[in-house]
């Protein structure tokens, strides 16, 4: 028997088997895909992130794979609103990284198989979870036929979709917002540099973000449900129209349309079987924050299943991991929620009256950090 199954070979669930890993614990990843990602999907990573990721030797590399993200700014009819520095929020890492979600899983996966070359069991299905108070058996689907594999513990990191959550039967009310947004990759043609723009128009917000090797990201708020215009030259017609900035096309590397949602469970840890990640809070991509709220749980984690293992952990010491994720979750819902109403379409008047007051509120320095901490997690 191993000490622990981790359910999903995400960045949550890989962060967590190298943190397990190099603390001598036996552990199994088993992943649904048969092949690694190579979409570009989450980019952000935050400085809080960056610290823990650094627990396991990968920040550096990372760092130097990716855009260090300084400073945003927001513009309104072509006039720049509002400038925030993130200069301040991290004596380490004071940026926002910018780095596909692709190379991010590779750089992890290989320090997993680093540790344990046979750590990743790839092409594997969850088709059940058994907790007999004593030990965990979770029954697979591989190409092979059906098997079980037996842990002392288990970790669920299996996405907002989580198999896991929902053979526990674990409550988890979800809110679906009116939002949708069309984002996609292209070659960089703008003067941005590395700084991330925002896009405050009242026909709807445009985000931009650099991404490495001469990329740029641009995502915007859609007006209605036209399937016709989740196109890449319709993201870049409403860029234009927005911005007045003329994108190519014909350079889409990546293109995802996508609605938002949220929930949270009501308990993270279910006897020897925790939930963490989009499996236990699912919010908003606008903000980039769950990959990070994932790897922060993990890193809260890991030293309470090694404290279980070695029969010291007390059960309070989970009940307090527990309140502070969920806190945490739900105060990143809160912001989430925030970016998306400052984002929606509005008629002029208000327009010009929402961005003179986030103007006024920029140009005190207090407020202006106060946010830049908030928007990097910290």
């Amino acid at each position: 028997m191993i000490d622990v199954v981790v359910v999903g070979g995400g960045p949550v669930g890989l962060y967590l088997a190298a943190l397990l890993l190099q603390s001598g614990v036996s552990v199994r990843v088993l992943e649904r895909r048969a092949e690694p990602n190579t979409h570009s999907r989450a980019i952000g990573i935050h400085p809080p992130a960056l610290e823990a990721l650094d627990g396991i030797g990968v920040a550096a590399r990372l760092v130097s794979d990716g855009v260090r993200i300084r400073r945003g700014v927001a513009i309104g009819g072509g006039v720049e609103v509002a400038e925030m520095s993130f200069d301040a929020v991290s004596g380490t890492y004071p940026f926002v990284l910018s780095v596909p979600q692709s190379r991010t899983e590779a750089v992890l996966e290989q320090r997993v198989r680093g540790l344990d070359c046979g750590a990743i069991r790839r092409g594997v299905t969850v088709t059940g979870i058994h907790d007999d108070g004593s030990a965990v058996a979770v029954d697979l689907l591989t190409p092979a036929g059906e098997s079980r594999i037996h842990a002392s513990l288990a970790v669920a990191a299996d996405g907002a979709r989580s198999t896991v959550r929902q053979r526990l039967g674990a409550p988890a009310p979800l809110k679906v917002y009116p939002d949708r947004y069309l984002m996609g990759d292209f070659a960089d043609s703008t003067e941005f540099g590395p700084d991330a723009a925002l896009f405050l128009e009242a026909a709807g917000i445009v985000e931009s973000f650099p991404l490495p090797g001469g990329v740029r990201r641009w995502v915007a708020r859609l007006r209605g449900a036209d399937p016709d215009a989740h196109t890449a030259g319709s993201l870049a017609r409403m860029v234009r129209e927005r911005t007045g900035i003329v994108i190519d096309a014909g350079t889409n590397s990546m293109l995802s349309s996508f609605g938002v949602r949220s929930r949270l469970v009501k308990r993270m840890i279910h006897g020897r079987i925790s939930l963490i990640g989009d499996a236990a809070h699912e919010i908003s991509p606008i903000g980039g924050q769950g990959m990070n709220l994932g790897w922060l749980d993990a890193s809260e984690l890991a030293p309470l299943i090694l404290g279980r293992l070695a029969r010291t952990a007390r059960e309070r010491e989970f009940g307090n991991f527990e309140s502070h994720r969920l806190q945490a979750a739900a105060k990143a819902a809160r912001q989430s929620e925030i970016n998306m109403a400052l984002g929606r379409p509005l008629p002029a008047p208000l327009w010009n009256v929402r961005n003179r007051l986030i103007a006024g509120a920029a140009g005190v320095p207090a407020i202006n950090s106060r946010v830049a901490a908030r928007f990097t997690m910290h």
